[in-house]
């Protein structure tokens, strides 16, 4: 089998599958382009632990991780086959990698369904779930997406799922999307120049780098997931955006690839 891209998904809010003010339809078309994996590893912004955990659930739940939201959404099930054996290597992995890992029985919570149930609506893709570590830095995420990268060999796609941008307390539920806030493009266009380029060391130093770094992510757990999607890719990745605009002001929405550039 032939390697797999790594992916970051910004998943925006729970309501994606029933708001059609939202871009649910699009996920949808980025499966499309996506080559169908074995087995999807996904490190969710919702599942934050102090050291990484890898649920070994075989039928793992679907968890409405929210709350106030239409009575339609607590009535979604994703009932994906777990992958156990997927979240054992990837323990192994990174343990070799010097990184302590442990693993435990967990369903999916609402970063990791509304995307797949989106992606994968028949839910036919085993999924297992890595938790991040919303106290560490991006260059942990980044050492974690190297250690798993071997995974990609296998048919397993490594996906981290967040939100390039998630200032909630900035949010205007009345804006239209051409209501944007122009520093969230701001941010978004540094943060892609520096992927398209490469540059990893600016990357892991975006707080300090980046445009209003710290008003798009006053806490940055809907951001650690690129790093790890990123440290699976390959040195030489292809860059693949799917821009999806910015909702409510201040929440953008985009979708990177990180392909084989053979």
């Amino acid at each position: 089998m032939s390697r797999l891209p790594s992916v970051y998904l910004s998943h925006g809010a729970p309501t994606l599958p029933i708001d059609p003010s939202l871009p649910s339809a699009e996920f949808a078309l980025l499966a499309e382009r996506l080559p169908r994996p074995r087995t999807i590893l996904m490190l969710s912004a919702h599942w934050g632990t102090a050291a990484p955990v890898a649920s070994t659930a075989e039928k793992p739940e679907t968890i409405h991780d929210f709350y106030g939201f239409p009575r339609a959404l607590y009535e979604f099930q994703y009932p994906a086959p777990g992958a156990p054996e997927v979240a054992r290597q990837a323990v192994a992995l990174l343990a070799e990698a010097g990184i302590a890992a442990r693993t435990e029985a967990r369903g999916l919570d609402h970063g990791a369904w509304v995307p797949m149930l989106l992606m994968f609506p028949h839910a036919d893709v085993p999924v297992a779930q890595l938790s991040i570590q919303p106290r560490m830095n991006a260059a942990h995420h980044y050492k974690i997406g190297r250690a798993l990268r071997p995974l990609r060999d296998s048919g397993v796609m490594v996906i981290g799922s967040g939100q390039i941008t998630h200032n909630l307390r900035a949010v205007d539920f009345s804006a239209r999307p051409e209501d944007a806030d122009p520093r969230v493009a701001e941010f978004t266009d540094w943060f892609e120049a520096r992927l398209a380029a490469r540059d990893v060391d600016a990357l892991l130093d975006y707080r300090r780098q980046a445009p209003h770094a710290v008003l798009m992510h006053p806490t940055d757990e809907h951001l650690l997931p690129v790093f790890s999607a990123l440290g699976a890719a390959d040195d030489d990745y292809t860059l693949d955006r799917q821009s999806l605009g910015t909702y409510q002001r201040s929440l953008a929405m985009t979708n990177y690839v990180f392909g084989s550039a053979n």
